[in-house]
């Protein structure tokens, strides 16, 4: 299991949830953090169970699977 970074960031390997739609991706997809990157603001390289790789993503356009099941079921 990944670790989860203290700072509120994804750690390598941690499963994520796409919250808003992205290109080949629905909003709702699972997926799998890749890769960190960034200096100024966080960014990921993120494999989708879908197939697709995305590779800088924005790191207010995924969340934890528990926390997107927890918002999902708000709604």
């Amino acid at each position: 299991m990944a670790k989860q970074p203290k700072d509120g960031t994804f750690g390598r390997h941690e499963k994520v949830v796409a919250v808003v739609d992205l290109p080949g991706v629905p909003a709702g997809t699972k997926g799998k953090v890749m890769l960190k990157g960034g200096f100024t603001w966080d960014r990921y390289r993120v494999y989708f169970d879908n197939g697709v790789e995305v590779p800088w993503v924005e790191r207010s356009q995924l969340l934890r699977p528990k926390d997107y099941e927890a918002t999902t079921a708000e709604a």
